[in-house]
């Protein structure tokens, strides 16, 4: 993508105090048809932003006069909509992590790889424009097939407060880490960080991390060679090459093990894979998000999870309510829903009776939306009126909520909170297996956790 037929070519701020390096950038960035801006310190940086109208910032983290953190902190409050990125010293990864946290769109290490700061400034300048944004705003209430479960429905504060974080989200380049329970919306909050991004008109790509075989993970994700394995019949583009100039969704990442982890971090922090059988490394420029209905920070503690993985995952944390925690948005959820299946049926939309829509609210749907839409399509189909009965909705209580009514085991007055926690998690485990009829996936769906993490933890506690 170039700028060169802009009809005012667009200006940058390249801050530096190494003259070698600020020629070099100046040299790149003005071969792309950008006016640039020059500064060897805070100083004349600060000067140069209130003396121009700047359409990207890049800057080094170490200057003479102090920190390029310092102007990352200033651009953010004061001119949020202008894309910063830092330039860091190789294999400083918690500099490039402490400058997203504060606000930095992205980073890039040195030595400066040329084609990844092309494609970099080329995605912030798709930001400050704004068009793609809104295109893919556009886009995402056009669409027919996207209406039901691209769109966040609802209007209570949680809901609102989720929607403000994608949207900011959207503006960054920061690695996501989208927590919430089973069924909540996490691959549809990351498809509108990536809808609502400069990376709109780029693949979206969503792995499902608890779906894919060990031994077939590292060709999954990096892909492979002609002849590097038995059976690699021909070379293999992985996710991330799926991906390159877009975004990688890894869900359920909590079921990485803990091989591929390693790999992971890599990949993530030199920004080039190799694919199994090659020789060398091949650069790649992927927005990388993350979802798990998980806790990694127990995981973490556990050891079933690298602590350096997690930072790097976890820049920015977005979590997402449950139903139980937004119950006003279940009558307009509910509608809403009932119109998409009638008309993906093609048969007359029945209404929620008072009384439905009462058990409904009062119901523990431990699924959250997914539950609800199951719900609700099971009740379409065995409504034989205009109204959907309590009847007609079938609630299952048995497998809603593991536990619920049964009683925490006692404390021992000496027994620390790790162990005691411990004991109520066996005793949920135990309760949902007896439930579901020793049927592991049942239990594992009732409790809200992947099949993986389930017998994890079987094996943890010794439960056969």
């Amino acid at each position: 993508m170039s700028y060169r037929d802009a009809d005012a070519p667009q200006r940058v701020l390249v801050v530096d105090d190494e003259p070698d390096i600020r020629e070099l950038l100046i040299l790149t960035l003005s071969r792309m048809g950008l006016e640039v801006t020059a500064a060897e310190d805070l100083r004349s940086a600060r000067r140069a932003l209130a003396a121009h109208d700047f359409s990207f910032c890049l800057t080094d983290l170490r200057l003479p006069d102090g920190s390029g953190l310092e102007l990352v902190e200033t651009i953010a409050a004061q001119q949020a909509d202008l894309p910063v990125a830092v330039i860091t010293a190789h294999g400083r990864v918690e500099d490039a992590v402490h400058a997203l946290k504060i606000g930095a769109f992205d980073f890039v290490s040195k030595p400066v790889d040329l084609d990844m700061l092309r494609k970099l400034v080329n995605t912030a300048l798709k930001l400050r424009a704004g068009a793609p944004a809104a295109s893919a705003a556009e886009r995402v209430q056009q669409d027919p097939a996207d209406q039901a479960v691209q769109r966040m429905i609802g209007n209570s504060p949680a809901i609102e407060q989720a929607r403000t974080m994608i949207r900011k989200l959207a503006r960054s380049q920061a690695p996501v880490l989208i927590s919430g329970a089973s069924g909540t919306g996490k691959e549809l909050a990351a498809r509108l960080i990536h809808d609502l991004g400069p990376r709109a008109d780029q693949p979206f790509v969503a792995v499902n991390c608890g779906a894919i075989p060990s031994e077939l993970m590292e060709s999954e994700f990096f892909g492979h060679r002609k002849g590097s394995f038995t059976g690699a019949a021909a070379d293999k583009e992985g996710l991330f090459q799926a991906a390159d100039g877009g975004t990688l969704l890894l869900d359920e990442v909590a079921d990485l093990p803990l091989h591929m982890q390693v790999k992971l971090l890599r990949v993530i922090q030199e920004k080039a894979v190799r694919p199994i059988g090659a020789r060398r490394e091949h650069p790649v420029d992927v927005r990388v998000l993350s979802a798990t209905h998980q806790a990694l920070k127990p995981l973490v503690q556990e050891g079933a999870f690298r602590s350096d993985l997690y930072f790097r995952l976890n820049v920015i944390e977005l979590t997402l309510p449950s139903l139980q925690e937004r119950c006003e948005d279940i009558p307009v959820m509910a509608g809403h829903f009932l119109d998409q299946i009638t008309a993906e049926w093609e048969t007359a939309a029945p209404a929620l009776s008072p009384e439905a829509m009462s058990a409904l609210q009062a119901h523990p749907l431990s699924g959250n939306v997914r539950e609800l839409i199951n719900i609700l399509q099971r009740a379409v189909t065995l409504a034989e009126g205009p109204e959907i009965t309590p009847e007609d909705l079938m609630l299952d209580t048995d497998l809603s909520a593991p536990g619920a009514d049964s009683e925490a085991p006692d404390r021992d007055q000496d027994q620390s909170l790790d162990s005691y926690m411990e004991a109520i998690e066996m005793k949920m485990l135990t309760e949902a297996l007896e439930q579901a009829r020793y049927n592991k996936t049942r239990a594992a769906e009732a409790l809200g956790i992947s099949f993986r993490s389930l017998r994890y933890k079987l094996k943890k506690y010794g439960i056969d």
